[in-house]
């Protein structure tokens, strides 16, 4: 199969012909030395406008402004189609960017949407609090059961959005169900697999028509950049999700673009070292006297391990999990005020760095007591994202912090 590749330049070219291993497809894929120079690493093209030769043959070398298309970040657009087996993608300034764009793109006034109830809260509260001012719908139902999806389905919908695993509850979506549901109904599956990247799961292997991915998470892993990505199955839906970008204005800038597609490198090393990693803290909170519940799906207590399994590639669960303490609102935020380093307490996840946050006071924190509990936000839970330190490190500062309790 000849692959598709970019030269540094931003062009169409080839690597070769030849099947490689995941591993190697995150360091060489789709990316050539540059022409020119022979540099290894893709050019960052940080210019505004590009010269062209003359009106017949504007845009004869693909480029007018860089609003429209930058080489740069044309590059990292096609590295992650080539990773997440896309007819394309669209790179964009923010993860929220994205899903704005994807919104934007395929619901106007009167459409309907199916969103999952638990969804990362972004997400959330531009469907509240903007895209129904502007008469589209919306149905937010529990998605861990299919048949909820088609029973939501109206005449006017338009889209159906899933994620999973879900943040922060680790729920998960049966993609490959929904998305037959989706294609009887002639309606579009769009789904949010920032927490499982495409080292875990593919959405578009289950017959997703769009993947979003904040590439501020795992493909940058870093805490350097923030960005977001729409991957899409045909070349006519990632035109309509470009032409959305090409509007919005919401393009990735060149710098951000270069980074990541350096750091996403490292992204299956990581990814595998923080899923092992996560599983032995999860392993370790579900023993202790001060946890009452733990979500992991590489757990055996967790509701849906049978489709984790069949989901989740080669027994990689990935690095998120949450807890929830004895003790309730005050043990959470305890736990906040107590634990040391090796963790951080911030909002970002899929790092080098352990941070966790407690969603009550923090995350969903003027979100309705009551709106929280419906949907199994409780008041002590906590969520982790595991970095890349040592395990024994991380498990001896929580175990400290929770004995505090």
């Amino acid at each position: 199969m000849q692959r598709p590749n970019v030269d540094a330049n931003g062009g169409a070219g080839t690597w070769d012909d030849k099947e490689y291993g995941l591993s190697t497809d995150v360091v060489h894929g789709t990316v050539v030395p540059d022409a020119a120079t022979g540099a290894i690493l893709t050019p960052i093209f940080q210019s505004t406008t590009f010269v062209q030769d003359s009106v017949d043959q504007y845009l004869a070398k693909g480029y007018s402004y860089s609003r429209t298309g930058n080489p740069t970040v044309r590059a990292l657009e096609h590295k992650v189609a080539f990773l997440e087996k896309g007819a394309g993608a669209a790179c964009f300034s923010t993860g929220m960017a994205a899903t704005v764009s994807v919104m934007t793109g395929f619901l106007k006034q009167g459409d309907h949407c199916v969103l999952t109830n638990v969804s990362y809260g972004g997400t959330n509260r531009v469907t509240r609090k903007m895209f129904q001012d502007l008469g589209i719908s919306f149905s937010y139902v529990d998605f861990t059961d299919p048949a909820n999806v088609e029973a939501a389905i109206q005449d006017n919908t338009k889209l159906v959005f899933s994620e999973t695993p879900s943040n922060p509850l680790m729920t998960l979506t049966d993609l490959q169900a929904v998305s037959d549901i989706c294609k009887s109904k002639g309606v579009l599956h769009v789904c949010d697999a920032t927490f499982a990247t495409p080292i875990i799961m593919r959405p578009l292997d289950f017959g997703c028509d769009l993947a979003i991915q904040s590439l501020t998470k795992f493909y940058d892993g870093h805490n350097m950049t923030v960005g977001g990505a729409v991957i899409s199955s045909t070349p006519e839906l990632d035109e309509r999700v470009h032409f959305m970008q090409n509007m919005h204005g919401n393009i990735m800038a060149p710098q951000t673009a270069f980074l990541v597609l350096q750091t996403l490198k490292t992204m299956e090393v990581r990814v595998l070292r923080q899923s092992a990693t996560a599983a032995k803290v999860a392993e370790f909170l579900e023993k202790h006297p001060k946890v009452d519940v733990v979500r992991y799906p590489g757990l055996a207590s967790h509701p849906q391990k049978e489709l984790a399994d069949r989901q989740h590639r080669n027994g990689v669960h990935g690095s998120m999990l949450w807890c929830e303490l004895k003790g309730g609102f005050d043990a959470g935020k305890g736990l906040m005020d107590t634990v040391q380093r090796p963790w951080s307490l911030c909002e970002n996840l899929g790092s080098c760095e352990s941070n966790l946050t407690h969603a009550a006071s923090m995350t969903h924190g003027n979100v309705a007591r009551e709106e929280r509990l419906s949907v199994g936000l409780t008041d002590g839970l906590v969520r982790l994202s595991i970095g890349l330190e040592d395990p024994d490190d991380l498990i001896a500062a929580l175990g400290k912090a929770l004995d505090k309790l």
